[in-house]
């Protein structure tokens, strides 16, 4: 049985990078809550400006946890569910090896 990690890739990198923000992370879960929204009504509760967010929300775009769509002249903002169940996924695997190594370690401390 492999205790290693799985691997990470620049796409991975730039996923936890772009959630290393509280507002970006404030936004995803927004969106994961209410669905599509532009950014000036996701704006409105924060602490930041429209253009603000909407620089976040490009940050987000990029590393493929949000998706754009027009409808008429506004562009809604959602989540990429895909993208962001196969992250979770990642960190489920991740958490799996830990707790394994882990288990290895308190089943050798006890052994002595």
């Amino acid at each position: 049985m492999s205790t290693s990690a799985p691997p990470v890739g620049p796409a991975d990198a730039a996923v936890f990078a772009a959630l290393g923000d509280a507002t970006r992370l404030t936004l995803l879960a927004t969106l994961g809550t209410t669905g599509a929204s532009t950014a000036t009504r996701l704006a409105a509760p924060l602490p930041v400006t429209r253009q603000a967010v909407s620089r976040h929300l490009r940050v987000l775009e990029d590393a493929g946890l949000v998706r754009t769509s027009k409808q008429g002249r506004d562009v809604l903002y959602a989540v990429d569910v895909e993208a962001v169940a196969a992250r979770a996924d990642w960190l489920a695997s991740v958490s799996r090896a830990w707790d394994r190594r882990l288990d290895d370690l308190r089943t050798r401390a006890e052994r002595r």
